[in-house]
């Protein structure tokens, strides 16, 4: 079974969403069905479709959740010692060759990327352009404008 590599914040969050969908929204929604089931005729209540909707949706979810957490492999990005490489998990200050503009990311799993938190895919271009360099090295990412030039000006395990 392949594992999905994801960080201890990112697992976290996971658990926390699942609850809140076990606990909260579950019951919620099956309450909605009864409520709307009370009220007669089914075949022409708007109420009770879509709370059926609802409950799919909830149950996709809950699903979805349980089966990363359980191929998860959870990584402390603060427990990793790469020796200065980029690796899942570390946090990299890149400087752009041509615009000398600095930017700071964390590579992280599928579900906790967010670009405007600096939270980047580990499948993203840029991400697997980083992986096993070290400071000082140049990535060289494929852009949408053409091939961009990064230097790795930090790297930390935070």
């Amino acid at each position: 079974m392949a594992t999905l590599p994801i960080t201890k914040r990112g697992a976290e969050k996971l658990k926390q969403e699942l609850h809140v969908l076990k606990t909260v929204e579950r019951p919620a929604v099956i309450n909605a069905i009864s409520e709307a089931r009370a009220q007669g005729d089914l075949s022409e209540n708007a109420e009770y479709d879509a709370a059926k909707d609802r409950q799919g949706f909830i149950e996709g979810r809950i699903q979805e959740i349980e089966s990363k957490l359980s191929m998860a492999q959870i990584i402390d990005p603060g427990a990793v010692d790469a020796g200065g490489r980029v690796v899942f998990g570390a946090t990299v200050e890149l400087e752009d060759e041509s615009s000398g503009e600095v930017v700071t990311y964390q590579i992280v799993g599928e579900d906790e990327a967010d670009l405007k938190l600096g939270l980047i895919n580990i499948s993203s271009p840029i991400a697997r352009a980083l992986i096993g360099k070290e400071e000082g090295d140049i990535a060289k990412v494929e852009a949408p404008a053409g091939i961009k030039g990064y230097e790795i000006v930090k790297v930390s395990y935070l």
